[in-house]
């Protein structure tokens, strides 16, 4: 990892607002489904920096949102999940960006993050059971699948290497 300078710091920061404020206040949420775009701030900081500070950001978003905003109890399992999101996305999407990459890291995301690992936390959270929680999930999963691929196929297109170049300016 490169050493981080002012400006991946300040960038840092700014996603991490950006993220807490789409993932508290401009997103759906229930109990047990949660559906918005908190993955772009994730996503961008990925993109730019890596698996790293994808990880930082993700999961420093969803503990300031926890803590200053909290939806729920605090459980560092969802922090977790954040994180590993932020790390996914940067192994995959850092340095190159194809459909099946972009297809790979949103499944992972969505299915194994999102819909399993999330799932089960609220399992153990709540006492309810597992399977119950997962046909509940799917479509919420289902939907972000879908719109994440779509939102991040768009923004790969989009920056096609001004973004980052923003970055080391």
């Amino acid at each position: 990892m490169k050493k981080m300078n002012t400006k991946t710091l300040v960038t840092s920061a700014i996603l991490i607002a950006a993220a807490v404020i789409l993932s508290r206040f401009l997103s759906l949420n229930a109990w047990n489904l949660k559906i918005g775009f908190t993955f772009v701030p994730v996503f961008i900081a990925a993109y730019l920096y890596g698996p790293v500070i994808g990880g930082i950001v993700g999961g420093v978003a969803d503990f300031i949102g926890a803590i200053l905003f909290p939806i729920g109890a605090y459980f560092p399992g969802f922090t977790l999940t954040c994180a590993l999101c932020g790390v996914v996305f940067g192994l995959l999407l850092h340095k190159k960006q194809t459909v099946v990459r972009i297809a790979l890291a949103v499944g992972i995301h969505q299915l194994v993050l999102g819909l399993i690992l999330n799932t089960y936390f609220i399992s153990l959270l709540y006492g309810s059971p597992f399977s119950a929680l997962l046909v509940s999930r799917v479509v919420q999963c289902v939907i972000l699948l879908i719109v994440e691929f779509v939102v991040i196929g768009a923004l790969c297109k989009g920056f096609q290497g001004r973004l980052r170049q923003l970055a080391k300016n």
